[in-house]
């Protein structure tokens, strides 16, 4: 009942209340990533598997500029964090604005996390099971150790929940994850900005 029912229901009702409370402090972030980001934009937009696959676009807090090489490419992530950015990634909050894909339905706030289109074709029959629920903004992965652990570990740990969904593994996902965020654990993997891209093996 929960995980067909009520998880939505609750799941609405905290976007809603958390984009009422934060309208100003996401407006002066937005203020601030504006100029940091050199006119780049102050949201990043990509899309992403949803429940059953179904593509949809996320909405985080764009946190890099656009900053290229002589040849025109984008230089390296780690190149193109700004300050204000890496402090905005650090603390988690770039993830707010997927409020507004949890309102509408795209996402939960407590799920496996929406990866790369181009990695569907690439997951396991077991692994692909992470898109019978609903992407969460946080999720059982996120809880033990978010980018800094093995593409395995984080699927295994995605199919457990989708195997475990209730009310008290959500709660106890959430403790968890404020926790993580305050230490700033797990933000990403050794030598990497963020997470190394998934090949299909690692």
């Amino acid at each position: 009942m929960y995980k067909n029912f009520f998880k939505r229901i609750l799941d609405f009702c905290i976007a809603l209340m958390a984009l009422t409370i934060l309208f100003v402090p996401l407006f002066v972030i937005s203020f601030f990533l504006h100029f940091a980001n050199k006119g780049a934009g102050v949201f990043f937009f990509q899309e992403r598997p949803g429940l059953n696959g179904k593509i949809f676009r996320i909405c985080k807090f764009k946190t890099m500029t656009d900053d290229r090489d002589a040849d025109g490419n984008l230089l390296p992530d780690e190149q193109r964090l700004t300050s204000i950015g890496k402090f905005v990634r650090s603390t988690s909050i770039d993830e707010l604005p997927q409020f507004w894909n949890v309102l509408v339905g795209d996402m939960a706030l407590i799920g496996p996390r929406p990866l790369l289109v181009e990695y569907l074709p690439l997951y396991s029959k077991e692994q692909a099971r992470r898109h019978e629920v609903r992407p969460g903004i946080t999720g059982w992965a996120q809880c033990h150790g978010r980018n800094s652990i093995s593409w395995t570990e984080k699927f295994k740990l995605d199919v457990w929940y989708v195997d475990n969904v209730s009310l008290l593994t959500d709660l106890r996902i959430v403790f968890i994850t404020i926790k993580k965020v305050l230490v700033r654990d797990g933000i990403s993997q050794e030598g990497n900005a963020t997470m190394e891209l998934f090949n299909g093996s690692n």
